[in-house]
């Protein structure tokens, strides 16, 4: 079945001892506030470009500080399955979306977002 997908975030992982001083960093650095998500505490964040490029500085539970990749995409499980296709493989569940590691083991997203479509996304048959 066809889905799009996109990279939509570059999201900086912070321990919570680190995350004020990273979203004060990140912030001075890019020229932008980054408010909090209102539906995501631990996240904030900005759009970077005008086509929806985000931003974001989240907050971890536990780990060490890392940047990360989230794809967004109208078919989480039929993304997830091209993207282990390529070599990537799952790592946990986390709600409504995967985390997963590419070949080398980086960390990354798959997210859903229904407002994705020809115009802003790239489509998968």
């Amino acid at each position: 079945m066809p889905h799009y997908s996109r990279v939509s975030q570059i999201v900086v992982d912070a321990p919570p001892e680190t995350h004020d001083a990273e979203v004060a960093f990140w912030a001075g650095a890019i020229g932008r506030e980054l408010p909090v998500f209102q539906r995501f505490p631990d996240f904030r964040g900005t759009k970077l470009t005008p086509d929806g490029l985000g931003f974001i500085v989240q907050r971890l539970g536990d780990g060490a500080a890392r940047v990360h990749l989230d794809f967004h995409t109208t078919d989480v499980d039929a993304e997830v399955a091209r993207l282990e296709a390529l070599g990537a493989r799952r790592v946990r569940a986390a709600g409504p979306w995967w985390i997963m590691q590419d070949p080398a083991g980086l960390l990354f997203c798959v997210v859903p977002d229904d407002e994705l479509d020809e115009s802003n996304a790239q489509r998968w048959d």
